[in-house]
């Protein structure tokens, strides 16, 4: 029976705020590229991935702030604020970063690059040779693409994509026709790249790139031939991003949504951008054209999309300026060549990504999808990219008289598209293809496959932390567990029985089921080592994961420190928990490691009463994933590769004084330092201890 959500509201000073704690998230992203130890092309890395994170954050949670906003709703957050008092200190803390951002953009980040010969070259920089090449470029490349729209009443205020650059262009004198137009628009095509490499000869330097605003700055009075431009600004408006689909009102799923997903693109406005020299007159017209408020506008010192800086590392050939070379590894048992079912059979194997290599996931689906012996495949797809050689594989299984099913999540925010796109070339090749459960988001990650083996059907499973995406296998830190656990792989074939059939919900052995049972066992073990701490004995709780915000969860962990309990989370993300307040939390610390890789798995430890329980999850401790989404926990049952998970999933990481945030009980991190301590760096720990040497 589905459980259903408590809604008992614990007192608000006991929580911090989500959306300001997603906020202290990336003013710890922001440091990474403010620390000297970080190499240089890196650091301009992690300032654009600080912009990447803003525009999510502004497309769905700001956005959802406004549109309570302006439908008056009473609903209070976890932590006591209206929408408005939300939004308000949203507003003046994201400015602030914004600032600090672009501070650390233009007068470090830049000025060190120039010194390494990596120039991005200001108009007023540029010499004759470089000029004349420009404009070249300019007459070449960007004029017949582009279409200045001149505004009066035969053209109006044209329709602006969400997050594209865009230039407002203030113009006195009259045109062709004798109109005078005071303004126009310039809309940036996204075939145009944003930045453009000059010639070396040309350069003066070793890597020089000019921006494409720049460019069209210069020369956008060939735009307008005959009238005098005052002024050009780029400008960039965000849009609210969260597709909305009544699924109970929904025959084909699919189809609604590729009927959905342009519309995104013209959602409400909820920031505006601009350049910091735009004129105020221009300013007050762009945020009335918008329907925003000054609290929605962010002047910009530079570009105003830095995320289209993000290649720049990849197009510069600096090892020197760049995190060192890493080889992932493989666990001993698994050779090149070998047939990874008969690895599996001979016991559990543990992946820890992106230490040990994504190759075994990827080797048992193609190697599945030829062998003989294998009857049926069965898959979970949440995020898989768009060229996929998983999905190749389940395509060939299929096309292989395999009996193939797979659960394709079109609701993965900003993968919809990807993920209509492989369900549609999967059915034309006969696999079976589901969408899940209305209602509830499939963000479990499971494979199955049925193999005949001496005359009976036989299991084997792949359970993990994130998604089965090679490309994040090698950035995000993730566990998959392979085996052929009679019992676990039988939970596992019931979740897909869940999946695509209909029926009561059967009790699991092992796995942990969102939103059935995965709250109420959490919740459970929690309270279950607080009867251990109050009879006086050792109780422990270690959890990882990327966001704590269950309110539940939330108040069994104070309940639990309280009894004396030592909680310790890791949570690299938000954290509505407060930790060290005394009388309420002091056994509990909060930390977050933020560093080359994006730390991802979810881990969690309960010491019961010697036992040590361990449970591997795709879910976060968050209302969503505990009530709105399909999620799995699961077991490592295996002595040996359950003390792996302990010390690397845990220990290594509570030890780190490197990358290690610790958070106070006002919300507020401080970096932990090593001092004279041995320095303990998470991540470069793994490396040497599970990459190739």
């Amino acid at each position: 029976m589905l459980r259903i959500h408590n809604t008992h509201r614990f007192p608000a000073e006991n929580y911090i705020n989500r959306e300001l704690g997603f906020l202290a998230f990336n003013r710890r992203v922001l440091a990474q590229a403010e620390d000297d130890r970080v190499p240089l092309l890196e650091r301009l890395r992690f300032l654009c991935i600080v912009s990447s994170n803003l525009d999510e954050f502004f497309e769905i949670r700001v956005a959802g702030l406004k549109e309570q906003i302006r439908g008056n709703s009473p609903v209070v957050t976890t932590d006591g604020k209206t929408a408005q008092e939300a939004f308000r200190l949203v507003s003046q803390e994201a400015h602030a970063l914004v600032a600090e951002q672009y501070q650390q953009f233009n007068e470090v980040v830049l000025p060190r690059l120039a010194e390494q010969g990596i120039r991005f070259l200001r108009r007023i920089d540029w010499d004759d040779a470089q000029r004349s090449w420009i404009r070249e470029y300019f007459q070449r490349e960007m004029m017949p693409v582009l279409t200045p729209i001149g505004l009066d009443p035969s053209h109006p205020f044209p329709r602006v994509l969400n997050k594209s650059l865009n230039f407002a262009v203030e113009l006195e004198g009259k045109d062709a026709f004798g109109r005078s137009s005071r303004a126009a628009i310039v809309q940036a095509p996204r075939v145009l790249p944003r930045i453009i490499r000059l010639p070396q000869e040309l350069a003066g330097c070793e890597y020089g790139f000019v921006f494409l605003s720049s460019i069209l700055h210069e020369f956008v009075g060939d735009l307008f031939s005959g009238m005098h431009v005052l002024g050009c600004y780029q400008f960039r408006v965000t849009r609210n991003s969260d597709l909305f689909v009544d699924e109970e009102e929904v025959t084909n799923l699919r189809t609604k949504l590729q009927g959905e997903l342009p519309q995104r693109h013209f959602g409400d406005a909820v920031r505006l951008e601009v350049a910091d020299n735009c004129s105020a007159s221009m300013t007050s017209f762009l945020l009335s054209q918008f329907n925003l408020s000054d609290a929605d506008l962010y002047r910009n010192h530079g570009p105003v999309n830095l995320v289209r800086m993000m290649q720049v590392p990849d197009w510069v050939d600096r090892p020197d300026l760049k995190y060192l070379p890493f080889y992932p590894g493989l666990p001993k048992n698994i050779a090149k060549g070998t047939n990874i079912f008969d690895v599996i059979r001979q016991g559990d194997v543990l992946l820890h990504h992106p230490y040990q290599s994504f190759t075994p996931v990827i080797d048992l689906l193609q190697q599945a999808a030829t062998d003989p012996q294998v009857v049926a495949i069965k898959m979970t797809v949440y995020r898989t990219g768009t060229d996929s050689v998983l999905m190749q594989s389940l395509i060939r299984a299929a096309q292989n008289g395999k009996e193939v099913t797979v659960v394709v999540e079109l609701m993965a925010r900003f993968d919809e598209e990807a993920n209509i796109g492989w369900a549609t070339k999967l059915e034309e090749v006969g696999a079976h293809v589901v969408y899940g459960v209305v209602g509830y988001k499939v963000h479990a990650k499971a494979l199955l496959i049925v193999r005949r083996e001496d005359g009976q059907l036989k299991r084997y499973a792949h359970l993990g932390t994130g998604n089965y995406h090679p490309r994040t296998a090698r950035m995000y830190t993730d566990f998959g567990l392979l085996t052929y656990n009679e019992d676990v792989t039988n939970d596992v074939s019931e979740v897909f029985k869940q999946l695509t059939g209909l029926g009561k919900a059967r009790t699991l052995k092992y796995l942990w089921q969102a939103p059935f049972t995965l709250q109420a066992n959490v919740v459970s073990a929690i309270r279950a080592e607080t009867e251990i701490a109050r009879a006086g004995k050792r109780a422990r709780i270690v959890a990882k994961m990327n966001s704590l915000l269950e309110p539940e969860t939330i108040n069994a962990l104070y309940e639990a420190s309280q009894a004396g309990v030592t909680v310790d989370l890791i949570v690299r993300g938000i954290c509505g928990l407060r930790p060290g307040v005394p009388g309420l939390s002091d056994h509990i610390r909060v930390r977050s490691i933020i560093g080359r890789f994006l730390e991802h798995h979810r881990v969690f430890y309960f010491h019961a009463g010697g036992r040590e329980d361990v449970y591997l999850s795709s879910a976060d401790w968050m209302d969503r994933n505990f009530f709105r989404r399909i999620e799995l926990a699961f077991p490592v049952l295996d002595p040996k590769l359950k003390k792996r998970v302990i010390n690397e999933g845990l220990r290594f990481y509570l030890a780190d004084n490197q990358q290690a945030w610790e958070m106070n009980g006002q919300g507020a991190y401080q970096r932990k330092a090593a001092h004279r301590a041995k320095a303990h760096n998470a991540q470069s720990d793994l490396m040497l201890s599970l990459g190739k040497a």
